[in-house]
């Protein structure tokens, strides 16, 4: 069989959302299973389908752990998504960093004028 192209692979939402639940960590397949069951409403053998197509194509890889399947991503197979966005991040990354500085901005102005009621009122609460 030949390997999909990463945008097939994530091109399902289900398959999607369990990158994204292996994002935060390893979890065992049943926990997966539960997790895509409740928001997908599929049956487990379907789960187990999804999680098999992103073992087979490297989004995903499995240990086993007593009687356990222990799942985690792969972010090897992520890296050719990485690639084709990399000539389109001018398009955000100016944008982040404007947002960066107005955070930063908003940050400071917010220190300033907390120390300068923080002034004023120890000030004033001298004077009784």
């Amino acid at each position: 069989m030949l390997p999909m192209h990463a945008f097939e692979i994530l091109s399902d939402p289900v398959r999607r959302r369990i990158v994204e639940l292996l994002a935060d960590g390893e979890q065992a397949a049943g926990e997966l299973g539960g997790v895509i069951q409740g928001e997908f409403g599929i049956s487990q053998p379907a789960v187990s389908q999804h999680l098999r197509v992103l073992r087979e194509n490297g989004f995903a890889t499995v240990r086993a752990s007593g009687a356990r399947r222990l799942y985690a991503v792969d972010a090897a197979a992520l890296q050719p998504v990485d690639d084709w966005l990399a000539p389109y991040r001018r398009f955000w990354n100016q944008r982040l960093d404007a947002l960066g500085t107005e955070v930063a901005r908003g940050k400071r102005t917010r220190r300033a004028s907390t120390s300068t009621s923080t002034s004023t009122s120890d000030s004033e609460g001298g004077t009784t």
